[in-house]
């Protein structure tokens, strides 16, 4: 059997910063109340007319990436995209990936996964390798919050704390046995709670003509909604539970962890975390205060950044956490 190996990472955000004073103009917030909660300072939204959106900043960190693993768009065998937040409701980014890259007939999968979204595409594209049925698989978490948030006072606790961006990944079949690679990737769900952190509509339940016929009298939400102090209560829990796992089927131990790089949901969880295990600030690698939550695109983008600073060397142990809608989180361990 194969084993899977990083060749090359990419990010990309949008150039507008909106910060928490700029938030405060338009919502009742400030900086302290923001900065409190979750962390953030502030966050990147695409800008009306620069070009922008899901599938482009994927491809435009897609780009970075196959550079960096001095390959072309020809190398690859297999694209997979994770997003909430696509283009259109259908087709998915992958395919809108595909054409933007003239990647001829490459097959392109979608994740819906949010949060974990990333790490369950990681998860599916080592086992492709693994079987020896792709080489090369570009992985992509790219998310266009922006467009679909209620700046408004009534919206605060959730609009704050998106943001816009997109990270990419090639994952490539290793070709040397020297233990590095993807040791293992841990995946769960728990669908009794899909509704704690969602969007319920437009969606096939709630078509947009019922919404804007209905939403007035039956207050059919058309904004993201969610329980923020359920959800922190189940992610510190899980995100410790699936490292945990990971770790356990390695037969590591914290002590063994060069770098974490969790799902960047909220800095309270993170400091959480990294509490619970012992890691020192140099252990975890933190962005959100600078990108907010790029839900699928947040473990890439800070997984990139982290290597571009030095911070992830040749043997180091990774680990990659996440938790977020479905509920769904996971864990992959890495062995750089």
């Amino acid at each position: 059997m194969y084993t899977s190996k990083v060749t090359g990472l990419g990010s990309y955000v949008p150039e507008n910063v909106v910060t928490n004073d700029d938030l405060s103009k338009i919502m009742d917030t400030n900086d302290a109340w923001i900065q409190e909660r979750t962390g953030i300072k502030e966050r990147r939204h695409i800008k009306k007319g620069d070009g922008n959106s899901t599938s482009v900043m994927g491809v435009k960190a897609a780009k970075i990436a196959l550079e960096r693993a001095k390959l072309t768009k020809d190398d690859i065998d297999l694209i997979i995209f994770a997003t909430l937040s696509p283009d259109m409701y259908f087709p998915g980014g992958g395919v809108r990936v595909q054409d933007m890259m003239d990647m001829g007939t490459v097959p392109a999968l979608d994740v819906r996964n949010q949060c974990s979204g990333f790490v369950y595409a990681l998860s599916v594209a080592d086992q492709f390798i693994k079987t020896g049925m792709y080489k090369n698989v570009l992985i992509i978490g790219s998310e266009n919050h922006s467009g679909g948030l209620d700046m408004t006072t009534r919206g605060r606790g959730v609009s704050v704390i998106f943001g816009d961006g997109a990270g990419a990944m090639v994952l490539s079949r290793n070709e040397k046995e020297d233990g590095s690679g993807v040791l293992s990737t841990h995946l769960h769900s728990e669908g009794a709670h899909a509704k704690e952190l969602s969007l319920e509509g437009p969606s096939t339940d709630h078509w947009v003509p019922e919404i804007i016929a209905k939403n007035d009298q039956e207050n059919i939400p058309y904004y993201p909604y969610m329980n923020g102090q359920f959800v922190f209560k189940n992610a510190v829990v899980r995100f410790s539970e699936v490292i945990n796992e990971g770790l356990q089927k390695n037969n590591l131990t914290p002590v063994d962890i060069n770098m974490l790089i969790p799902h960047q949901a909220n800095l309270r969880i993170s400091q959480f975390v990294q509490k619970q295990f012992r890691l020192s600030d140099d252990q975890v690698y933190n962005n959100i205060q600078r990108y907010g939550n790029t839900t699928a695109a947040s473990i890439p983008i800070a997984l990139t950044e982290a290597w571009e600073e030095g911070k992830i060397k040749d043997g180091d142990l990774i680990v990659l956490a996440a938790f977020g809608s479905g509920f769904t989180w996971g864990s992959a361990i890495i062995k750089w």
